[in-house]
C-alpha cells in the first residue's frame, strides 16, 4: 500500500524517512540539576527511534539554567551537556531515524518543583522552587505571574538580547552535537509564547503592543539561529490561548480590548517566521494560562491546517493522535504535512512498526523500519 504517512519528507538537505515523530517530552530527570542528560535520556529517546520513528525529538532543552523549568531539566548551554547528548544523537541515527531537539526557555513558567521526584536537596513541593532550595528568579515579557507561581522580572533590552543570543549559541551546539534540526519553543506559555500574548504582554516598548512588535523577539531569535546553523528549523506554536468571554470577564479584560493568542495570529506569524528562515511549524495550544481546553481525538488538527492554508507554511499536528488510520488521514488529507504523537509514543514505542502494518506498508510481510533484531517477531 502507499501511504502518505509513511512517505520521506525532505527539509533542506535532510530527508526523514517518514512524517511519523516523536513530540518533545519532558522527562525532569536529570537528578543532578547540572542539565546533563542520563542514561534515562539514551534509552528512552533511543526506543523511538528503533521502533521506526522518523524523527525523535528531544525535551524542551534550556539555552540557560534560568531557562528550565524544573532544576531537573536539561540544557545545551554548556560543552559537558552538549557532549553528553552527542551520545544519544548517535543511537539515534544508528536506527535511521532523525534527531532534533526543542530548544527552550521557560520564562516566568521556570523554576518549579519538577513533576515527580525530588529535588538535590530532598525537598518536595508543587509551584516555584524558592532560591534556598535551588531555584532562581524568572524572567517574562512583563512581570506578571503565572497563576500560582512567583512573579518574574521584566526583561531589559540587555536580557532581551542576551535571550537572543543563547538561543543562537544552543544550535550551534545542537549541531556540534550531531542534532539533524533544532525547534524553537515558543508554545505552550514559555517565554516566547509570553512575549507573543497580550495576555501576558503589556509592554509599551518595541518588544509590545503590536503584533510585529510582541513577535519581535521571535523573529529575532529565528534570524539568529539561521544565521548561526543550516539546519532545518521548526518553530512550535500554541495556536490558542483557551480563553473564552466568561476568562476574559473573570480577569477584568472584557473592556480592554484585549483577547489571546489565536491561531490566525499564528498563521500570520509563522509566514513571517518562514521568511525569516525557519522551515516548518509544529502546531499544539494552550499553556499561557490556566484555561478550560476541550479535548478530543486530533482536537488541535484544526490548528494545523490553519496555519498550514493561512500561512502558507508547512506544519505538522499533534493532539491526542493515537491510530494509524487517524495519522495516515491527517497527512493525506493536507490538514498536516506531518504528524507528532507522545502519549501514543510512551506507550508504545514501536507505534510506527505496528502503524505500518496495520496500513499495509510491508517488506516481504515485515513493516517497513524494523530493525533486524526483531525480524523474527513478524516471520
Amino acid at each position: 500500500m502507499t501511504s502518505s504517512l509513511f512517505s520521506p519528507l525532505t527539509l533542506r538537505s535532510l530527508t526523514l524517512r517518514n512524517r511519523l515523530w516523536v513530540s518533545p517530552l519532558c522527562q525532569y530527570s536529570v537528578t543532578a540539576a547540572d542539565g546533563v542528560p542520563t542514561d534515562w535520556h539514551l534509552v528512552h529517546l533511543g526506543s523511538f527511534a528503533r521502533g521506526g520513528a522518523g524523527m525523535v525529538m528531544a525535551e524542551a532543552t534550556a539555552v540557560v539554567p534560568e531557562g528550565r523549568i524544573s532544576p531537573h531539566d536539561t540544557g545545551i548551554y554548556n560543552d559537558a551537556q552538549a557532549h553528553a547528548w552527542s551520545r544519544v544523537v548517535d543511537f539515534v541515527h544508528s536506527q535511521g531515524a532523525a534527531a532534533g531537539i526543542q530548544l527552550a526557555h521557560a520564562g516566568r513558567k521556570a523554576s518549579i518543583f519538577p513533576e515527580w521526584g525530588a529535588l538535590a536537596k530532598g525537598a518536595t513541593g508543587s509551584g516555584t522552587v524558592p532560591v534556598e532550595l535551588g531555584g532562581w528568579q524568572t524572567v517574562s515579557a512583563s512581570a506578571i505571574a503565572f497563576d500560582g507561581y512567583a512573579a518574574p522580572v521584566a526583561l531589559d533590552e540587555a536580557g532581551i538580547q542576551d535571550v537572543v543570543a543563547a538561543f543562537a549559541d544552543a544550535a550551534r551546539r545542537s549541531v556540534d552535537a550531531g542534532f539533524d534540526l533544532v525547534e524553537i519553543h515558543a508554545a505552550h506559555g514559555y517565554l516566547l509564547h509570553q512575549f507573543l500574548s497580550p495576555l501576558s504582554n503589556t509592554r509599551d516598548d518595541q518588544w509590545g503592543g503590536s503584533l510585529e512588535n510582541r513577535a519581535r523577539l521571535l523573529l529575532d531569535i529565528v534570524r539568529a539561529v539561521r544565521a548561526e546553523v543550516d539546519v532545518p528549523m521548526l518553530v512550535r506554536f500554541s495556536a490558542s490561548d483557551w480563553v473564552d468571554d466568561a476568562w476574559l470577564e473573570s480577569h477584568g479584560l472584557t473592556e480592554s480590548g484585549v483577547a489571546g493568542w489565536n491561531e490566525h495570529d499564528t498563521a500570520t506569524v509563522a509566514a513571517w517566521a518562514l521568511d525569516a528562515g525557519a522551515d516548518l511549524f509544529d502546531i499544539s495550544s494552550g499553556g499561557l494560562v490556566r484555561a478550560r481546553i476541550e479535548t478530543g481525538p486530533g482536537y488541535q488538527v484544526p490548528f494545523a491546517e490553519t496555519v498550514r492554508t493561512e500561512g502558507g507554511v508547512l506544519v505538522n499536528a499533534v493532539g491526542l493522535i493515537t491510530e494509524a488510520a487517524q495519522a495516515e488521514k491527517i497527512v493525506a488529507s493536507g490538514q498536516a504535512d506531518a504528524v507528532m504523537m507522545g502519549r501514543e509514543f510512551m506507550r508504545d514505542p514501536h507505534a510506527p512498526l505496528r502503524f505500518a502494518r496495520e496500513l499495509g506498508v510491508e517488506v516481504d510481510g515485515v513493516p517497513v523500519g524494523t530493525p533486524p533484531q526483531y525480524l523474527r517477531a513478524y516471520r
